[in-house]
């Protein structure tokens, strides 16, 4: 499974960059986030309850960071568990660059493998609930810095799209993934 995307985040890039990097924050915003650990400045662990489908588990993932930029880039690698559900692996590569009305422009790329009942399922069903969740995390993420500035009158900020790479990532407990800058 590959995705890309880019959100628009209506925060200046050191507050997104720092929201991204607070483990209390992130677990608010992941839905059905249970823990959000972070063990090292480069290693997080998450805890996720989701259900696709008709699988329901509690997901455990460890995540790494890796060719950290701040404030403006790195590569996340994560592995996660979820028992009889399955397994999730993958590699995502994030951007953050600035947006007009004093905004935050966020782009990714991710790869993962998921395999056990989640690649039985399908990926249609998996995109679906991928995509809803990513829009709740976003919703919730958004909500903490307010509602974005105008945009310039020359032109509007992009058209936000929902990275299902981080629900794919929740689903295996890595969702935070998704956004979890470092």
């Amino acid at each position: 499974m590959e995705m890309s995307a880019t959100r628009v985040i209506p925060a200046p890039l050191e507050k997104v960059w720092q929201g991204l990097n607070d483990p209390d924050t992130l677990k608010e915003c992941i839905p059905g986030c249970e823990s959000f650990t972070r063990e090292t400045d480069t290693k997080w662990v998450a805890v996720v309850a989701a259900k696709v489908g008709p699988v329901s588990a509690r997901f455990t993932g460890a995540i790494e960071l890796t060719d950290v930029a701040p404030p403006t880039s790195y590569t996340m690698n994560f592995k996660g568990q979820g028992g009889a559900a399955g397994f999730a692996n993958g590699e995502a590569r994030v951007a953050l660059s600035p947006a007009p009305g004093n905004q935050t422009s966020l782009a990714y790329t991710a790869k993962a493998q998921v395999g056990g009942k989640l690649a039985q399922i399908g990926s249609r069903l998996i995109d679906g609930v991928a995509a809803k969740l990513a829009d709740d995390f976003f919703e919730r993420f958004a909500a903490r810095y307010g509602t974005p500035e105008p945009a310039p009158a020359a032109g509007h900020p992009p058209e936000p799209h929902f990275p299902r790479w981080l629900i794919v990532a929740a689903i295996v407990g890595l969702v935070a993934t998704g956004w979890m800058l470092r």
